[in-house]
């Protein structure tokens, strides 16, 4: 086993110890550049996920009474041995998910941005006081954790999606179980090892790898310990956790999936609206919810812009995500490639054309190379199914009002892109747009400052920015009476 040239946990995290599966168990953590085995990690069971839920339980009232200033010093802790860290996290991070080294360096900085942020909105979680309608009586409303939390986290973005998630509810006051995604397990377990290094209380974080979500997941979700259920993952899987959850009435959040469009004006920049879609598409090989999936490019600029983009494309390396440069690394697992694969095939079969790409790529078994359609049509099944490959169909439109109820036509609503140079357009089409995030004339829209999330099936509930407590708190109304002299 090559391994990853450094110490990197591999058990389960519970109550502050590092333990093995509760049946022995490990399962292979694997490159999916080359296929290689670089860890065996604890295979936990629904046991292990019921000893995690009892030790945040146990933990819960002692974090939440904690004084704020006291939490956020240890957020602020774990953010700076995150970025001190970050060389050694952004390499576990390549290697479990393939994504270029230097973009896994940026989705650590990314993450470790969201525990600077609630470090600070930890001691900002006010509450208000309300007229009374009597002399003698006063109306208070304070805010208070809503207790152990669950999260499940995907593989695309295993160190940020987490991070955004415990950084939240650790601020809030709330305890946490993670589970994270079978193919990516190592980055939570680092991540978990610096929480411990920055002094976080025994039970106040848990992780539990493993390779029967199912099990854990209904353990999470059905357990009357857990008051809140976040998920970030497919609307599939989103549905089941929230019918699971129904039993003992949680609050969920959840970031589901997306199939965003992103759409050239024909007053658009043409050459700045190619590098925002390259930043959109490309990140992590298009195996991101908010990358562009459908783009739309106005009838009189299409020739010009889709040869602006070929030639991007044509000029991205595809390598291996610890080589030096690269740019496009493999894609998480064969049935990742056997989707994109598919979907091209259709889209040629129904008539679209394959200007660049459309085969898999001689770099590995689990590269495919990027990819550009052209003469795409919107009733394909490329145009209505969440790609989440380096794939760029475009799409001819006519109109301002065409391409809106076009972008709209979907069951989902996480993100949308749109490049024009008209700024009364630019009001129209983002007020326009059923999403819960549109870019104007950006190909990236991520903050920790600003509230992400979707509508319509793309999930529930915002992370990050001074919204993202909301869904980790509970308000209370105190009537204090008999105050009159």
């Amino acid at each position: 086993m090559p391994g990853i040239g450094f110490d990197c946990p591999t058990k389960a995290f519970i109550a502050g110890e590092w333990r093995p599966a509760e049946t022995g168990q490990v399962f292979d953590v694997r490159d999916p550049a080359t296929g290689d085995v670089i860890a065996r990690v604890a295979d936990c069971s629904a046991a292990d996920a019921q000893a995690a839920v009892d030790a945040a339980h146990e933990a819960q009232s002692q974090w939440a009474s904690k004084p704020a200033g006291e939490r956020s010093v240890i957020l602020r802790k774990w953010r700076d041995l995150m970025v001190e860290e970050a060389d050694r996290l952004a390499r576990i991070l390549t290697l479990e998910n393939g994504k270029p080294l230097t973009e896994a360096r940026g989705e650590i900085l990314y993450g470790a941005s969201y525990f600077e942020w609630f470090a600070e909105e930890a001691k900002r979680i006010y509450g208000e006081t309300i007229p009374s309608p009597a002399a003698d009586k006063r109306i208070l409303v304070i805010r208070q954790p809503v207790g152990v939390c669950a999260a499940i986290t995907p593989w695309n973005f295993p160190n940020a999606m987490l991070a955004r998630k415990v950084a939240a509810a650790l601020a809030a006051g709330c305890t946490m179980v993670a589970k994270p995604a079978e193919d990516t397990p190592l980055s939570a377990l680092a991540m978990a090892a610096l929480g411990e290094r920055a002094g976080l209380p025994a039970g106040v974080f848990n992780v539990v790898p493993t390779t029967a979500p199912a099990d854990i997941g209904e353990v999470l979700t059905t357990s009357d310990r857990v008051r809140k259920v976040t998920f970030t993952g497919s609307t599939n899987t989103g549905r089941t956790l929230m019918r699971q959850s129904t039993g003992t009435i949680k609050k969920v959040s959840m970031e589901l999936g997306g199939n965003a469009p992103f759409i050239v004006f024909e007053d658009a920049d043409l050459e700045k609206a190619a590098d925002g879609l390259m930043a959109s598409k490309f990140r992590n090989a298009g195996q991101t919810c908010v990358c562009a999936n459908r783009v739309f490019v106005h009838a009189s600029v299409m020739d010009r812009f889709a040869g602006i983009v070929r030639s991007k494309v044509a000029a991205l390396k595809i390598a291996p995500g610890l080589e030096e440069g690269a740019q496009i690394g493999p894609l998480i697992n064969s049935q990742a490639v056997r989707k994109v694969e598919a979907l091209v095939n259709s889209a040629a079969e129904a008539g679209a054309s394959i200007v660049q790409g459309g085969t898999r790529h001689e770099a590995g078994e689990l590269f495919y190379a990027p990819t550009v359609l052209s003469n795409v049509s919107h009733d394909m099944e490329i145009a209505r199914e969440e790609i989440f490959g380096p794939v760029v169909p475009l799409i001819s439109f006519e109109t301002e009002s065409d391409v809106i109820a076009a972008a709209n036509d979907t069951v989902y609503g996480l993100a949308a892109y749109a490049f024009t140079n008209d700024l009364g357009r630019a009001f129209r089409v983002s007020e326009g747009l059923e999403y819960g995030m549109v870019a104007i004339n950006d190909g990236a829209l991520s903050n920790a400052a600003a509230p992400f999330g979707g509508v319509k099936q793309s999930g529930l509930g915002r992370e990050g920015s001074s919204h993202g407590l909301d869904d980790y708190l509970e308000l209370k109304y105190i009537l204090l009476g008999g105050l009159g002299g």
